[in-house]
């Protein structure tokens, strides 16, 4: 007997139908399973076998031959131990193949019968749906996450005897109820409410919240840099459905996605160690797997003590901000992960990190100034829009009892001013002002004559680089969107500009 069931497989982020076909026939009692699997997957034979036997399900002494089609792909992992399974019910008889031609299967098999979950059951389901599936049986713990897909019906399956007994009409498994996102609470007990003074160093993340642009923060021990990047998710605009999906994506795979929470519709805050390696950060293994650039994306990557991360990781960093996606090449194939980031990055002057430091002394040598300054090279510190200096606070603003303006007021601001930017890239792909792309550049940024020669004079006496020059005229067009004006001007470029210089004075 022969009969089909219908699988998904997953590499990296991309997955694609797989097809469980299964011929029955007489001679010595076996099962094998072609179609370029892994170990993992020929393992499943042991386990499907033992939970046939755990859940009183009769196995066919037959020899069976299983493939996975399309056989010149590689099938990895034991998501497709309950199609497999579904496929073996199938050839005995249990139920018609006519009653699961449009359903598929994904889930692990145990060996007393139970579904295990499995990663990536988002992008999989999306995939379900778009080949024509109207319904998929996923693991009962993975059920919540597959329901925010639409227009399929998604079954949560907890045993093997329970999938027998629904698909022969004897007992009736209830489809998922659709996943209603709820409003998302950005306003934890991190508020910039909390942070005293630093009125420069918040407006500039304020417009960096504003224009999704990378901003590098340079001061002294104890100045506030950590408390004012840990607060940047309070203000950051809120996701798009397209972003929550992709976003979901990403954590299913990585299997980190919350069971209370299938959606992500708060932006990702990722704040890995210095020791982290460039595998960890870019993305890596055997199986390629999402880095912490990855896992950021369409939220905040915040590198702190960035002088204090090894050379080579931050050089990984250098295509992925441009590109926002790094792609990772292993010896079965390349696999391109999203990255999609704004990037915030906080650290000292110097090894004491008192250099410049308005009332205490800095005991480092120049030399050793320089040598710590240098481990973040020239091209990594091209790529950050806005350099800003964060000085120590005063006792005055420490001991004051005024209030500071909340993360509520400043996230207004953000909100408007994203939302000039969704209208005037509606229909491409530009999410921000940050990832203008250099076509429509001055398309975009239309500058008063003035504001022309303001730049023009700053560029010629600062020697910028021309990826400076377009990240300043970026900046300037995100100041210009929060006061509400269509063509930039030279307040607005010199604002600008002023974000730019401190590398001159650090860097120098």
């Amino acid at each position: 007997m022969f009969a089909k069931i219908n699988s998904i497989g997953l590499l990296g982020l991309n997955a694609y139908p797989v097809y469980v076909e299964i011929e029955a026939s007489r001679g010595l009692e076996s099962l094998d399973i072609v179609g370029l699997a892994d170990v993992a997957v020929k393992e499943s034979r042991e386990r499907i076998k033992s939970a046939f036997r755990s859940s009183q399900i009769p196995f066919p002494k037959q020899r069976i031959m299983i493939n996975l089609a399309p056989a010149d792909v590689k099938k990895s992992g034991s998501v497709h131990d309950l199609s497999i399974a579904a496929a073996i019910m199938t050839a005995q008889g249990l139920f018609s193949e006519s009653r699961v031609e449009k359903s598929a299967f994904i889930g692990e098999v145990s060996l007393g019968g139970e579904i295990r979950g499995v990663n990536g059951v988002l992008p999989m389901t999306i995939l379900a749906k778009s080949i024509g599936m109207t319904e998929i049986y996923v693991p009962a713990a993975n059920a919540f996450e597959a329901s925010v897909v639409e227009d399929i019906k998604v079954y949560g399956v907890s045993s093997l005897g329970e999938l027998v007994m629904h698909l022969c009409g004897k007992v009736s498994l209830k489809p998922m109820d659709k996943y209603e996102a709820k409003d998302t609470d950005y306003y934890s007990d991190l508020d910039f409410a909390d942070v005293k003074g630093q009125q420069t160093a918040k407006k500039a993340l304020e417009i960096a919240a504003c224009g999704g642009h990378n901003v590098l923060m340079v001061g002294a021990p104890g100045a506030g840099k950590s408390m004012l990047a840990k607060r940047m998710p309070s203000i950051l605009p809120k996701m798009t459905f397209e972003e929550s999906i992709e976003t979901t994506n990403i954590h299913s795979i990585s299997g980190i996605l919350d069971p209370k929470t299938p959606l992500i519709t708060k932006r990702p805050f990722r704040s890995p160690h210095h020791t982290i390696s460039p595998a960890g950060l870019s993305g890596g293994g055997s199986v390629p797997r999402p880095g912490e650039i990855s896992l950021a994306h369409n939220g905040l990557l915040f590198l702190d003590e960035l002088a204090e991360f090894s050379r080579a990781t931050l050089e990984i960093l250098r295509q992925p901000l441009e590109d926002q996606k790094v792609t990772i090449s292993r010896v079965s194939g390349s696999i391109t992960y999203p990255c999609s980031i704004m990037l915030i990055a906080a650290m000292n002057p110097c090894p004491c990190g008192y250099y410049g430091h308005p009332t205490k002394k800095c005991i480092c040598t120049q030399k050793q100034v320089a040598n710590y300054l240098s481990k973040v090279s020239g091209p990594v510190l091209d790529r950050f829009d806005i350099h800003i200096e964060v000085a120590p606070v005063d006792y005055d603003d420490l001991s004051s009892s005024a209030k500071e303006e909340s993360s509520a007021a400043i996230r207004e601001r953000v909100q408007k001013a994203r939302e000039i930017q969704n209208r005037r890239y509606k229909g491409t792909s530009i999410t921000c002002n940050a990832r203008i792309t250099s076509d429509i550049l001055h398309e975009v940024c239309p500058v008063t004559e003035d504001g022309s020669e303001l730049l023009k004079n700053v560029f010629d006496k600062l020697g910028l680089s021309a990826r400076a020059y377009d990240r300043v005229l970026k900046v300037a067009r995100t100041i210009a969107d929060m006061d509400g004006k269509d063509v930039i001007e030279k307040s607005h470029i010199a604002q600008a500009v002023q974000y730019r210089s401190l590398d001159r004075k650090y860097w120098n």
